[in-house]
């Protein structure tokens, strides 16, 4: 999984053409860790079909001001550099799969 910042948020996740799943985090929140791993696992098994990238909302203050980011984790979607979707608190490895797979064409 990918780490990024505000100044690569463009590059990273704006400018691709894949589906990007953006996990808006922070070192101290529970569920954050709690969902960590089950983004490890998607990431793998989704491959090249998908990007999921985190930020960390303490170190970058500007893009989760942008998208609205209140509580954390935020998951949102993006493709083709619009937010197509977005959850807030932790999901599921079968809630997470659902709202991917909702977007994944």
């Amino acid at each position: 999984m990918i780490s990024v910042t505000d100044a690569e948020f463009q590059s990273v996740v704006l400018d691709e053409e894949k589906l990007v799943l953006v996990d808006f985090w922070a070192p101290w929140c529970g569920p954050c860790k709690m969902i960590a791993p089950v983004l490890d696992e998607l990431s793998k098994e989704y491959g090249e079909k998908i990007k999921i990238v985190k930020c960390n909302v303490d170190d970058n203050k500007e893009t989760p001001s942008k998208y609205g980011v209140r509580g954390i984790p935020a998951l949102m979607i993006f493709v083709k550099g619009e937010m197509v979707g977005s959850k807030i608190g932790a999901m599921s490895k079968t809630q997470l799969v659902e709202f991917i797979d909702t977007y994944l064409t």
